[in-house]
Parts: C-alpha cells; sequence; structure tokens
C-alpha cells in the first residue's frame, strides 16, 4: 500500500471528537496496522516480509494498533527502549475483520458479558484481547475520543504473524522526522497518517468491541 499523509493541523478534520472509533488508513481491500520493535524483530520481519526468527516469541501476545497517533504515544516517536523501529503493516479487512469478531475486553463490561464468570470465559476461550484508550495527540496529551488496541496470542497471532501480512514497511525514518517537528514544537509542519473512520462491515464485531456509531460529515 502506498502510505498517504497530511499535516496534523488537517487530521482532526472530519473525524469524530468523542467516542470508541477505529481510526485508520485503508485501501479497498486492505488496513494499516502499527507495531514497534527492537532493531533485530524488525529487521527479520522486513527482510521476510512475515515475523519470525531466533528473537520473535510466539508464545507473548503481541499488540497492534490501526491509529497512528496512538502507536506514537506508546513508542514516543520511536525513542522508547525495545520500540525503535516501527513497522506499517497491511493486511486484509476480511482478516482484520476476523480478529474484531474474536475480541475480548481485558476488563469486564458488564453490558457487553453480563456477569464476570461469562466475561473469564471468554478470555480463557479467545485469543484476541480488545482495549479502548484515551486517543492523544502528538504531544502526547490524552483526548475524549478512544482509541482501539488489539492483543494478539496463540493461533490467531500465528495466523497474524506469518500468513496474512500482505506487507511490512519499515516507516521508523518517517517518524524520527516528524518527532522532531513535534518536539520543536512545529506542529503545523508535522505530517501523520491520514485515516479515516474504519466502517466495519461485521455485525458480530461492532457487537464485540462496542464500538461507537458514526455518522459521516
Amino acid at each position: 500500500m502506498h502510505l498517504k499523509t497530511i499535516k496534523y493541523p488537517n487530521y482532526e478534520d472530519n473525524l469524530p471528537q468523542k467516542g470508541q472509533h477505529i481510526l485508520a488508513q485503508c485501501s479497498e481491500e486492505t488496513i494499516l496496522v502499527y507495531q514497534a520493535f527492537n532493531p533485530r524483530i524488525a529487521s527479520y520481519a522486513v527482510a521476510n516480509q512475515q515475523f519470525g526468527g531466533e528473537h520473535y516469541r510466539f508464545s507473548r501476545m503481541s499488540w497492534i494498533k490501526p491509529n497512528f497517533l496512538w502507536m506514537m504515544y506508546r513508542c514516543g516517536w520511536a525513542e522508547k527502549e525495545a520500540q525503535k523501529r516501527v513497522l506499517a503493516i497491511e493486511i486484509s479487512k476480511e482478516n482484520f475483520e476476523k480478529i474484531l469478531e474474536g475480541a475480548v475486553f481485558s476488563s469486564y463490561e458488564q453490558a457487553i458479558y453480563q456477569t464476570q464468570e461469562n466475561w473469564k470465559a471468554a478470555l480463557a476461550n479467545s485469543s484476541v484481547r480488545l482495549q479502548w484508550d484515551p486517543d492523544h495527540d502528538p504531544y502526547g496529551a490524552k483526548l475524549d475520543r478512544r482509541a482501539v488496541q488489539l492483543g494478539l496470542r496463540g493461533a490467531t497471532l500465528k495466523k497474524f504473524a506469518t500468513d496474512w501480512i500482505i506487507s511490512i514497511q519499515d516507516i521508523t525514518n518517517f517518524v524520527l522526522e516528524q518527532g522532531a517537528k513535534v518536539k520543536a514544537k512545529q506542529l503545523d509542519q508535522v505530517l501523520v497518517m491520514d485515516e479515516t473512520v474504519y466502517a466495519v462491515k461485521s455485525e458480530k464485531a461492532r457487537k464485540a468491541i462496542a464500538l461507537s456509531r458514526f455518522e459521516a460529515f
């Protein structure tokens, strides 16, 4: 996928300011998600266009984020230890929605699970964890809008890491360049990924993740 960028002052145009929404860059058939790793894991992934090698652990949970600025907050614009290489990973929308359909909240949500027992049973049987956390601006300030991150483990992680990836692009240099502008408080010059609200097609997925309704402007 050819990555599209936009200056940050224009990024929020037509985006919801509240609620739980998936913001992402998409093509007609695919979606981008982001991860940050140490150089050894990232180098293998870029070279092989899949994850693996002696330093990658399929036994651990691995978190993906479709929202670029949420990834920047987590990795500190590629300056946090063990998160100095940022990857843009392209997968099909079909497989992304399979991930959403199997997602279970990391903490108990009565409206979804009714009882603690139901939630614990769902957790035990799921290989996908879901968290809605405050989205952040480039400086790291919290926003009212919520951003999603998805933790993958077991069979879902194996499929994602080895079978479902269409492309992996190392965007570390771009991230560092924009992070330097953020530090210099040149927010009018900062480029971010051009994202829109991702319209989840699967009704099962929408219910599983408690997606907020969004009406386009």
